[in-house]
């Protein structure tokens, strides 16, 4: 299973949830894991997806993913679940 940490980070608007699900659906890249939540007005979201089905390189993937958050006024960041780990180590 290739595994990777999205995140969602921005003003909290209208479709952000439905446009990064509907990109990942179009490549094939499932969903194994979803927490989101509103502070302030300001959207956060955190995903663990699994990359195996789809054809879509991890680097092509975080680019375009970019692309999407940039049009919406969002910041999402991909990280593999190996470097997010570690990160994330005490």
């Amino acid at each position: 299973m290739k595994k990777i940490i999205i995140t969602v980070v921005g003003k909290d608007t209208v479709g952000i949830i439905a446009k990064v699900c509907a990109y990942l659906a179009e490549r094939k890249i499932n969903i194994l894991d979803i927490s989101q939540t509103i502070v302030s007005g300001y959207f956060n979201m955190m995903m663990i997806v699994d990359m195996t089905a789809s054809d879509v390189h991890f680097s092509e993937m975080c680019d375009e993913l970019d692309k999407v958050g940039e049009e919406m006024g969002v910041s999402i960041k991909c990280q593999k679940e190996e470097i997010f780990d570690m990160m994330h180590r005490i």
